[in-house]
């Protein structure tokens, strides 16, 4: 098993001395009281004080059971439960007592659904813009099993970005995705960029499972042919020992050199980092992209 080295330890503490603050304590009460879903908790996310501390999080709508096991995630394998027809209203209510401007939506694969849970994921989107009017959104979606009419139902709610993860190279799905196809994720992104161009298309991925740098470069290249606009990088942590193995904890250095080389490939925004992940100050990155200003913290 690879040692984590102490400077990632290090980052991790003081990231999770964050869920202290008043802000942070504030927004697990509001998750609380509305029986809400986040992703932050689900996957065990190291940044959950920080994002928190900026009014950010990532609402996983459709429950906290996935449909696929994929061997790096630490979201619950089984028979999800049927749709809440309530979950919208009280996500929408949630995001706008928080006071939030930048909504992250996430959602556990629901393959045992026919339109894989997209247009209740529209109804979400829907409902924030109707509870709080100005309040952006961001979807991140599963592949839908590559079915177009489900992608079109998410986009026609209008959200202002269209996230879906391609997680690692493509070299490595067969061990490390299981259920997803490398070229229907691509796909999935280069059709939403083909159905709503004015929608910025996201994606992220995981680096630490075994990938090479060259691997590394083609993947954001593909991306780009793919006309991805924004690009998150970031470490895979195992979950727990049953979880597959970290290759190799790279150095921040890494980090910063990926991004400036996905910069040269023309992404609209990165973030790039050893806790960086696809829902990470997704705000800030979208800002970032806009030449808008973004949040600081409380």
């Amino acid at each position: 098993m690879t040692p984590i080295p102490q400077w990632l330890k290090d980052l991790v503490g003081r990231n999770k001395a964050a869920l202290r603050s008043s802000a942070a304590m504030g927004a697990e009460d509001s998750i609380k009281r509305h029986t809400l879903h986040t992703v932050c908790h689900a996957a065990k996310c190291p940044n959950r004080g920080e994002c928190f501390n900026c009014g950010d999080a990532t609402f996983m709508v459709m429950g906290d059971i996935c449909t696929r096991g994929c061997r790096f995630c630490a979201v619950g394998r089984g028979r999800p439960l049927p749709l809440d027809p309530g979950e919208p209203s009280r996500v929408a209510e949630a995001v706008k007592e928080w006071g939030i401007r930048y909504a992250v939506l996430t959602m556990p694969t629901r393959d045992d659904l026919q339109d894989g849970g997209a247009a209740h994921f529209a109804r979400v989107i829907e409902a924030i813009h109707q509870t709080a009017p100005g309040v952006k959104v961001e979807p991140l979606i599963s592949d839908f099993k590559g079915n177009l009419d489900a992608l079109k139902t998410v986009l026609s709610a209008g959200p202002e970005v269209l996230a879906h993860n391609v997680e690692t190279v493509p070299e490595l799905y067969a061990s490390v995705r299981i259920g997803a196809q490398y070229e229907r994720t691509l796909n999935v992104l280069a059709e939403s960029k083909k159905i709503a161009p004015h929608i910025l298309t996201k994606t992220g991925f995981m680096v630490g499972l075994g990938e090479t740098d060259a691997q590394i470069k083609n993947l954001m290249k593909a991306l780009r042919s793919a006309d991805v606009d924004l690009l998150t990088i970031g470490q895979y942590l195992a979950p727990s020992s049953s979880h597959y193995p970290v290759a190799r904890y790279p150095e921040p250095e890494e980090y910063r050199a990926w991004e400036a080389y996905a910069l040269t490939l023309g992404f609209k925004g990165v973030a790039s980092g050893p806790l960086v992940r696809s829902s990470y100050r997704a705000g800030a990155l979208y800002a970032r992209a806009k030449g808008l200003p973004a949040c600081k913290g409380k």
